[in-house]
């Protein structure tokens, strides 16, 4: 008699390098989101789901997205190339992992209505998937994130071979990908402009 399978572990690549160019001048990871930074409500979250590991890519303004994750289980890896695309972000990323897992979990910085239940949800999904290697999640056809995938792709996506956050991967990798129907909307929202912010403030009922 065999019990249930083991949930798979899962190590966290987090990004948080970009430009925040729509922001208006404000760095959108730093913007305070219930008396915390965006990118420190995000990951804070993203721990208490129970990753291996979870390494924070930074770019612009690193210095100061470091200091925002001040004391949390976090690692960091700097993208000197981060001006050039997400992409170079994502391989800088997966390159740093050093602890072993089953799979990787892309994750946007700027996702914080994302709690450490959703994560795991995702992992739970992978866990049961009938067909794939990489899970991205999709609300009423709209695309999210995270995206997740099998460690065994892990060469594929630092050689740029497998771009996670493509938004042709779907249609690209029919038989690779695994489309997870959520419940709710919270993987398909991010944080890109001050529109965008004063909705999640609302959304949270900070506003």
């Amino acid at each position: 008699m065999t019990g249930p399978p083991c949930a798979p572990t899962f190590s966290a690549v987090v990004l948080a390098a970009g430009l925040s160019s729509r922001m208006q001048g404000q760095h959108k990871l730093l913007l305070p989101i219930g008396g915390q930074p965006a990118v420190r409500r995000t990951v804070s979250a993203l721990a208490a789901a129970g990753p291996e590991e979870i390494v924070v890519v930074t770019g612009f303004k690193g210095r100061a997205v470091m200091e925002a994750l001040d004391g949390l289980p976090v690692r960091f890896q700097s993208n000197p190339r981060y001006e050039e695309g997400q992409m170079t972000s994502v391989a800088a990323g997966v390159g740093a992992l050093g602890a072993p897992c089953n799979v990787v979990m892309v994750c946007l910085a700027d996702q914080v209505l994302l709690d450490a239940a959703d994560y795991r949800e995702l992992i739970g999904a992978f866990a049961a998937m009938s067909h794939g290697s990489i899970l991205v999640p999709v609300f009423n056809g709209q695309r999210g994130n995270p995206v997740a995938f099998s460690a065994s792709y892990a060469a594929e996506v630092i050689s740029g071979h497998v771009n996670p956050g493509c938004r042709k991967l779907i249609a690209e990798h029919p038989e690779e990908v695994f489309v997870h129907e959520a419940a709710h909307d919270r993987f398909t929202i991010d944080m890109d402009t001050p529109e965008d912010y004063a909705r999640i403030l609302a959304r949270v009922g900070l506003n």
